[in-house]
């Protein structure tokens, strides 16, 4: 009787322990995330790019109906007309309200941008990982790597803007257009770097544990692997929107991204260039500067985040 009490005390003694280890562990990860998060708000630039960034949000969504004019409407009367009560950003050549269209191409902008960035992401760690968890695994994982890594290699060293043009020969330029062109060669320098911090967590024990426990090739990545490389793709994601945001607006100065009547901010500018000289400043300036406040967002909020997590970016 005495024996078999003692065993039960150990018994319980054991399974307390282990409770209260999950719990420590439990609490342990609360406390670094609060201690990331407060880092985190402790970058005065990441800060002032989300407060920036949120503004600039809210105002595409309730911007082109507090102004009281359509994007499109066309008054020749009271065209190139200067900031004033009126028309808070000024007015266009044909007498379009500057400040509607400002927000009408925010939306166009951010919409490619993100969308564009989105689809790289998920490209770029689709082809990454599978390139990466196939290296090293017997012959016919050298070959899966080496045929990705081929692609992968050829499309970086093919400028996009020469992908623009030749789907522009072939495609209706639009927004579809512009997004497929930004996708097709955009997702290369996530896959490349996607493999290779899976290269570096598959070595992990963690990883040949759950090999070893008979855990799918699916599973592994999607549960163990891909999980512990988010910071590194979380970062590279903050980089890579406002690089989308940037070549829509570049393309479509140039004339080859959003075709009019749509309006972005490139296109915007790229009306512009051509009546600066004669003192029309406001319809450059606006534009311009919004692409300027957005670039400068994500990539604060992108410096914040790589110094929080002590992120390294390729």
């Amino acid at each position: 009787m005495v024996r078999n009490l003692n065993s039960y005390a150990d018994t319980s003694f054991e399974k307390l322990t282990q409770r209260d280890d999950r719990q420590e562990d439990i609490l342990k990860r609360a406390s670094t995330r609060k201690q990331l998060l407060l880092s985190f708000f402790n970058h005065k630039m990441a800060i002032l790019g989300i407060i920036v960034l949120f503004c600039i949000i809210v105002m595409a969504i309730i911007g082109p109906m507090i102004s009281g004019y359509e994007g499109s409407k066309q008054s020749l009367l009271e065209a190139n007309l200067a900031p004033d009560s009126k028309y808070w950003f000024g007015t266009d050549d044909l007498g379009r309200d500057v400040f509607t269209r400002i927000w009408l191409g925010a939306r166009i902008s951010l919409s490619i941008g993100i969308i564009a960035a989105l689809i790289d992401i998920v490209v770029g760690i689709v082809v990454g990982a599978i390139s990466g968890y196939a290296a090293g695994r017997g012959k016919w994982g050298d070959r899966i790597d080496g045929f990705l890594m081929r692609i992968v290699e050829i499309l970086y060293g093919v400028p996009y803007l020469l992908v623009v043009i030749l789907l522009l020969v072939l495609m209706k330029p639009g927004l579809v257009t512009m997004i497929i062109a930004l996708s097709l060669t955009g997702w290369v320098s996530m896959a490349r770097i996607v493999r290779g911090q899976v290269l570096q967590v598959k070595q992990q024990q963690f990883v040949t544990a759950a090999e070893l426990l008979g855990t799918s090739h699916a599973g592994i990545l999607l549960k163990h692997i891909i999980p512990n490389i988010m910071a590194v793709i979380i970062v590279n994601l903050t980089f890579t929107i406002p690089s989308a945001i940037f070549a829509e607006s570049f393309l479509s100065f140039l004339g080859l991204g959003v075709q009019a009547p749509a309006a972005s901010w490139g296109t915007m500018a790229n009306d512009a260039l051509g009546v600066i000289l004669s003192g029309e400043w406001w319809r450059l300036l606006f534009p311009s500067l919004l692409i300027a406040l957005t670039m400068f967002s994500f990539n604060a909020i992108g410096d914040g985040l790589q110094d929080t997590l002590q992120v390294e970016v390729d």
